[in-house]
């Protein structure tokens, strides 16, 4: 009998997803951006206004949710056209190994659920959108809010996209970091309290660092699909063992951080010891980084390395609240 784990969760079909109402439609585009993975854009910028509420002393509650909504459509934008890129050179079509739902796309396009053109309009349509709300924010708190935006759709066009895709160049990681820990933390700050300065850029490493792991172990599955289509990611350059290593890295990177924050009382201090309880799960998440590793294996790492993301971005969210409580 087979494992649990090893039968693949049932990709979207146009069998299961098939309809012309407007409400069909709506679902199609609402799950080609891949929601599942909405948390991880939505979790920094709600720690980012967290601590900027702190700072200032007070919460202003509409730029916390424009600045939600104008990241999340930036995000899910990325997504629809990351999905593009990969059909364009191949690599999700000739994704053999791909683990659904974590690795090889949201399969729209494959499976014909989208066209290549429409999923390109969705993604831009989405971007466009963020963009609109950057405007509204711009107005309500200033001209600064341009440059946090403009670098945050600069990343999710520049991922994927041809000629630049910085996914293919080594430099995909890195963009995560940035468009998934310190954009997001520090913008959502600033917004609060009109400041940027280190102590925002170290509440944000944290969240970046488990941002840029989950990455890191959704390429695992997908390093032999990559290779052959030249997406050369970090895993694809330099190997499983080298890959692991930075992944373990990256997990004792960020509780490291953590750990600073709260010793330099900027969070409760008990919050940085509960942190350390994250390290083990990283562990275990590191030992399906490996050549032998089965796919019941690799799902486990993802949905490990997911779960640290959340229970560690939950866990600063509650620090920073505790601490602006106690003040």
């Amino acid at each position: 009998m087979n494992h649990p784990m090893s039968t693949r969760p049932p990709e979207p079909t146009v069998a299961t997803l098939y309809g012309s109402s407007l409400s069909a439609r709506l679902r199609r585009l609402f799950l080609a951006t891949r929601p599942a993975f909405a948390p991880a854009s939505l979790a920094p910028v709600l720690l980012g206004s967290a601590w900027g509420g702190r700072v200032a002393g007070h919460f202003l509650w509409l730029p916390a949710l424009l600045a939600l909504l104008a990241t999340l459509l930036v995000h899910l934008g990325a997504n629809v056209l990351n999905d593009v890129a990969d059909e364009l050179s191949g690599a999700d079509r000739g994704n053999d190994e791909r683990i659904f739902p974590y690795t090889g796309g949201s399969r729209f396009i494959q499976n014909g659920l989208l066209s290549l053109q429409e999923m390109t309009a969705w993604g831009a349509t989405l971007l466009a959108g963020a963009v609109l709300l950057g405007i509204v924010l711009a107005d309500l708190r200033g001209a600064g809010v341009i440059v946090f935006g403009l670098i945050g759709v600069a990343l999710a066009i520049a991922y994927s996209l041809p000629r630049a895709q910085l996914a293919a160049r080594g430099l995909g990681e890195t963009a995560i970091a940035v468009a998934f820990g310190i954009l997001p933390v520090t913008g959502a700050a600033w917004l609060q309290s009109g400041r940027f300065d280190a102590q925002s850029l170290l509440i944000s490493t944290p969240v970046g660092l488990w941002g840029t792991a989950i990455l890191l172990m959704n390429e695992v599955p997908d390093r032999a699909a990559d290779a052959r289509a030249g997406k050369a990611t970090l895993v694809v350059r330099w190997g499983v063992a080298a890959t692991r290593r930075l992944y373990l890295a990256l997990q004792w990177g960020a509780c490291a951080a953590f750990v600073l924050a709260a010793a330099l009382r900027w969070i409760p201090l008990w919050s940085g010891l509960f942190a350390l309880a994250l390290i083990p799960a990283g562990w275990r998440a590191a030992g399906a980084i490996r050549e032998d590793a089965t796919r019941p294996e690799l799902t486990r790492g993802i949905q490990r390395t997911l779960g640290i993301h959340l229970a560690g971005a939950a866990l600063l969210l509650t620090s920073i609240l505790c601490s602006l409580l106690l003040r």
